[in-house]
């Protein structure tokens, strides 16, 4: 039987100091017992000598410096794990709270994962398909990538989640089943309904594991929630060879519960108050996607943030362009044309995409529609700058062909409904008609063969009444 602790030596916010500790190890988990019998969670964050510091799960409203009772768990924290987790609500410690009683649990595993050995990682090949063309066509998002989000507050970044979470899929391979694991931080209540109820009516809660974090609940658990979603992921995809897609949001309602908690430990702050670690924790959560050798599953990550007035080279995403491979910006400017989802292309990318995609994979095709789309809308963005200079009517009339062209791209291919699931043919064939109301002599990234096989302006001119 471990020894229990009677008394704290202080309270400081979340977090209790015990003094005269032995046998303690960091990140090991307590109980506390209060004077009225209730118990809390805490977790060993500092050790100096014999003195240990403990964060509460709960928080430290009620705890007493006298009669406190401390038991260490010997062990750190870990998560109950079955497949019965889907379609169950968790809290962000997990705890069920979808009032459908505990899980049966198979394993318990510790959420702060096992590192990877990355010689044993395999590179990730093949797609996830969102049914979302400016996803799919131009930052395809591959299996065991990491594809962050970056939106601006009061951008559709979470009406965006829940179309991912309803439309995504994976071509059949051996009967491999796909699911998502989806973990909010920080969201307010309504929100946390929105993606409850949409969830729910669209009927894929069946096939989603969720994890939520409220704007009222204890900061540590909002740091607990992105460990406990990628634990379960990672138990269905490399035990269960289930193929799992992680939603994570909002990650700067995460960081920003991590420079609250460095800031009530007293460490130094490092760029705009947060803890000069944020780099190395970003990352020990990011690199936990991805396809391990002999496993037939993956874990496929999508982190969405917010960013503090829009600004890129804020430390939270500016670090998290860093670790994963990729980004889909979402821009202000589009939202507030009523593009829908507002995803800006030109600062946008996916690095992994090119081994993704293509014949076997997709369409031969794809590579070229995407490379082309992208040359095409960079000269968009030309013409329009020149027009704002010296006016549309004095353009070329090349220049005028782009701005029309740059019109039709965002109102029939940027743009879809939030119930519109478009497969990866249909963007495809949708891309072409677009290419097919510029001349052929300005497409220059696709070959002949595929303009002779796809290239319609009759059909183009038909479709766009131009």
């Amino acid at each position: 039987m471990s020894m229990k602790y009677i008394g704290l030596s202080e309270i400081n916010g979340p977090l209790v100091v015990l003094d005269k500790v032995s046998g303690v190890s960091f990140d090991e988990i307590a109980k506390i017992r209060l004077d009225d019998g209730s118990e809390r969670l805490a977790r060993v964050v500092e050790l100096a000598g014999d003195k240990a510091v403990l964060q509460v799960f709960e928080g430290t409203k009620g705890l007493s410096l006298k009669n406190t009772q401390t038991q260490f768990r010997g062990r750190p924290m870990e998560l109950a794990l079955s497949t019965e987790m889907l379609g169950r609500v968790f809290s962000g410690s997990g705890k069920p709270i979808d009032g459908l009683g505990d899980i049966f649990p198979q394993k318990y595993a510790d959420i702060n994962g096992k590192p990877l050995n990355p010689v044993h990682r395999t590179y990730p090949r093949n797609y996830i398909n969102t049914g979302i063309s400016s996803i799919d066509a131009l930052v395809t998002l591959i299996r065991g990538q990491k594809l962050p989000i970056f939106s601006g507050s009061g951008l559709s970044h979470n009406k965006l989640a829940v179309q991912i979470v309803r439309q995504a899929k994976i071509a059949k391979d051996n009967g491999q089943e796909f699911a998502v694991v989806f973990g909010a931080m920080g969201v307010q209540n309504d929100v946390a309904e929105f993606f409850r109820r949409s969830f729910e009516e669209t009927g894929v809660l069946q096939k989603v594991v969720m994890f939520l974090n409220l704007s009222n609940d204890p900061i540590i658990e909002r740091i607990l929630t992105p460990r406990c979603a990628l634990t379960a992921a990672e138990y269905l995809a490399f035990e269960h060879n289930m193929h799992i897609l992680v939603i994570l949001t909002d990650m700067t309602s995460y960081a920003e519960a991590l420079r609250e908690f460095s800031s009530s430990k007293g460490e130094i702050p490092g760029r705009k108050g947060y803890p000069g670690y944020l780099y190395s924790d970003l990352a020990s959560l990011y690199e936990r996607a991805g396809i391990i050798e002999g496993s037939q599953g993956s874990v496929t990550q999508i982190p969405i943030l917010t960013m503090p007035n829009d600004d890129i080279t804020h430390p939270v995403p500016d670090l998290t362009g860093y670790i994963t491979e990729g980004q889909i910006v979402l821009d202000r400017g589009l939202d507030q044309m009523g593009v829908y989802p507002p995803v800006s292309v030109l600062p946008s990318l996916s690095r992994l995409m090119k081994d993704g995609i293509g014949e076997g994979f997709t369409r031969k095709d794809h590579s070229a529609v995407s490379n082309q789309l992208f040359a095409s809308y960079a000269k968009v963005q030309d013409a329009r700058a020149l027009a704002s200079v010296i006016g549309e009517e004095e353009l070329s009339a090349q220049d005028k062909t782009y701005i029309r062209f740059g019109k039709l791209f965002e109102e029939n291919f940027l743009t879809q409904s939030f119930s519109e699931d478009r497969t990866i043919d249909e963007t495809l064939d949708l891309g072409w008609l677009l290419l097919s109301t510029l001349p052929k002599s300005e497409l220059d990234r696709v070959s002949k063969g595929d303009i002779e096989l796809y290239y319609d302006d009759k059909k183009a001119a038909l479709r766009f009444d131009l």
